[in-house]
């Protein structure tokens, strides 16, 4: 029996006890490895493993020994309660083995559970599952979490109250991150709020979001873009010191002068422009690049592109330049140019 999306939801959430079998596919292994784990622990609780209802084997395996899966689906534990033979990397070959466990099974019989990466829709496999009246098939596809998941993942983390700042702020990062990520990024901002009565803010999603290059970089193009040249030694020799590359810094500097010319050139202004940008940019961060990108202008930003890509091909060439005496002599020219805009 086939779940539409909107039903698979609730389904991980609330599987039917008596069902027979489900099997989730999609090629985000992480999305599957969730989704698996949630229903699991909805099947047979948190101490399923630790009593022994849970019986783990993999594709390989069963390949090997085709009497794994039925072996797991009859085997009883010492503890009382449901139970759940669990098949991961399972592909089309295993289908007359998973088959014929699915047709054996009998009330009592513990669960069977499979994961596979993606399948066509004339897989053997989600034929299996999809002819079942029992067996349930699931395919998780490369989309970005609902609303009604986002609100899900908030109340398991204790979090009831968001603003409609950091509401929007959530549904922007979970487009930018993988859903293992966002998923972690949720549960650290449960501890972060942890005994708050105030509501989440756009900036407790700032303080708990993963860092990307340009964050780490900020130091350091908040002093170029404000025209700080003689700031600049000092800021690359502890970044050299940590052991970045120049050619990561060069990159790490287009990519913010390339995002401050995505921003100045908006129809709609600076402010409308960095929210355009993905992985989206919140706080304080957002308004120095709002304030960046008006300080420039277009044109200035369109310059310092064509400067920093012509520092990048140097550096990619067979040039016998010190490449962090280019990657200096760039940013201080971007600097003075910086320099010049605010005047």
């Amino acid at each position: 029996m086939k779940l539409s999306p909107r039903d698979a939801s609730a389904y991980f959430r609330k599987p039917d006890p008596d069902a027979t079998g489900l099997l989730i596919f999609g090629a985000d292994t992480m999305r599957v490895a969730l989704r698996r784990q949630e229903v699991i622990a909805a099947l047979i609780g948190p101490e399923g493993e630790s009593e022994m209802r849970l019986t783990r084997m993999n594709g390989a395996e069963l390949r090997k020994d085709s009497a794994l899966l039925s072996d797991a689906m009859r085997a009883q534990s010492f503890f009382p309660g449901p139970r759940v033979a669990f098949v991961e990397e399972a592909t089309d070959g295993l289908a007359p083995v998973i088959g014929a466990a699915l047709s054996e099974w009998q009330k009592g019989d513990a669960q069977i559970i499979v994961t596979a990466g993606q399948l066509t829709a004339k897989s053997a496999l989600r034929k299996v599952f999809e002819g079942h009246r029992t067996a349930f098939c699931v395919g998780l596809y490369d989309e970005p979490p609902s609303s009604e998941e986002i609100k899900q993942l908030l109340a398991q983390a204790g979090l009831t109250s968001v603003s409609e700042e950091a509401d929007s702020a959530l549904v922007s990062l979970s487009r930018s991150l993988d859903p293992g990520d966002f998923r972690q990024t949720i549960e650290k901002l449960g501890l972060y709020m942890h005994g708050s009565a105030e509501s989440v803010s756009a900036q407790d999603i700032v303080a708990c979001a993963p860092q990307s290059a340009e964050a780490e970089l900020d130091t350091l193009l908040g002093i170029v873009a404000n025209g700080k040249a003689d700031e600049i030694a000092d800021v690359l020799r502890r970044l050299y010191a940590q052991g970045t590359q120049p050619v990561a810094l060069c990159i790490g500097t287009l990519r913010h002068f390339r995002a401050l010319h995505t921003a100045a050139s908006d129809p709609g202004g600076p402010g409308s422009g960095i929210g355009r940008l993905r992985p989206p940019v919140f706080g304080p961060r957002r308004d120095a690049m709002i304030g960046q990108a008006r300080l420039w202008g277009r044109d200035r930003l369109e310059t310092a592109v064509s400067l920093l890509i012509d520092t990048d091909l140097q550096l990619r060439s067979t040039s016998n330049a010190p490449a962090q005496a280019l990657v200096e002599r760039a940013l201080i020219r971007l600097a003075m140019m910086g320099r010049n805009a605010a005047r």
